[in-house]
């Protein structure tokens, strides 16, 4: 679907995390490998646009052949009983933490209330998934119209499949799955990217983020433009930009890929990495001791619109959990891979 770029369009407001769904991946990340498999209707929105990781839009005045043109997942007014369901396959197996349900933009046409099941199956095919053992994780729950949802879950199983049921029937926006993947994939080299969203890895911490996220920077894939990626403001001061990963997994690092595509007015000039294994304390504390971690790759020359490969000149520092990326002065970079052997 393309919609018209107009100030009217409206984009859902963004939320503040618990610390649960920070520290988490969106297993339900379209991009990330999330499936929309079926549903038992999808006459106004089909169920993949809830899989989006993009903030959920409102664009007046646009519908299609079904009528207005919604940004979720929406089925028909029910005329009888029963309720609507659907099935989504996570993008990979793991734990569940809890859900964002986010009715953005639905507002008399929201689903009224919500409950979701799990199972851990080899398959994605319907009639397996039907004879599947499917456990509740989160019990009946009421929604409110253009909203999220933020509900945590107390579960130690590892899951593959959610099924949604909504009551009766209506739209939701977006389902995020807060979660840890149970496992990670190596390579065909035999290399783990330990940064990599899909494997655990995120974006912990950062000075600026003016431009786009540092969340980008572990996503899979090349970045689609250079909104898709990290950047910084223009720096005017001494100093230089940072951020820091926590790896999916202490791993010992052997190859660095930093990727500039689209940044070429305002790639940074040069980048350097520190890196540690961190045991407790919290977010403030790991940024405060970031500053005196031991070097992983010292400053090194970067070039616009370009993979950079280094395998030579990273120090044995033995398995790490943490990295401090660091580019210098500023600027943007689109992915940063960091591959190796998980400890």
């Amino acid at each position: 679907m393309s919609h018209p770029v107009s100030a009217a369009v409206r984009v859902a407001a963004a939320v503040d995390l618990p610390d649960w769904a920070r520290r988490a991946v969106n297993l339900a990340d379209a991009r990330l490998g999330a499936r929309a498999l079926g549903a038992s209707d999808e006459f106004f929105a089909p169920l993949a646009r809830m899989l989006n990781p993009e903030p959920a839009v409102f664009v007046p005045g646009q519908y299609d052949a079904h009528g207005k043109w919604m940004d979720g997942w929406e089925t028909r007014r029910r005329r009888g009983p029963g309720h609507d369901w659907s099935i989504i396959g996570l993008a990979r197996r793991g734990r569940v933490f809890g859900f964002d349900v986010d009715t953005s933009h639905f507002t008399g046409n929201y689903a009224p209330a919500i409950a979701i099941e799990a199972t851990d199956c080899p398959s994605d095919d319907p009639e397996v998934l039907a004879r599947a053992s499917w456990t509740p994780l989160l019990t009946s729950t009421s929604l409110r119209g253009d909203s999220h949802h933020l509900l945590a879950v107390v579960d130690d199983g590892v899951w593959s499949h959610l099924r949604v049921h909504i009551y009766p029937d209506g739209g939701v926006a977006r389902l995020r799955v807060y979660g840890r993947p149970a496992e990670i994939t190596a390579g065909p080299d035999g290399l783990t990217d330990l940064a990599a969203q899909i494997n655990g890895g995120r974006a912990l911490a950062w000075n600026d983020a003016h431009f786009g996220q540092a969340a980008n920077l572990l996503a899979p894939g090349r970045g689609v433009n250079m909104g898709d990626g990290w950047e910084t403001r223009r720096r005017r001061e001494p100093g230089h930009d940072w951020c820091i990963i926590e790896l999916g997994a202490p791993g010992v690092i052997e190859r660095i890929e930093v990727d500039t595509a689209h940044f070429k007015g305002n790639y940074p000039d040069r980048f350097s990495m520190q890196a540690a294994r961190v045991d407790g304390g919290t977010e403030q504390s790991v940024i405060t001791q970031s500053m005196f971690w031991p070097t992983l790759i010292g400053e090194t020359p970067l070039s616009m619109d370009a993979e950079h490969v280094f395998s030579t000149g990273i120090a044995a520092l033995g398995a790490v959990s943490h990295v401090r990326f660091n580019i210098h002065p500023d600027g943007g970079v689109s992915r940063l891979r960091l591959w190796g052997r998980p400890a």
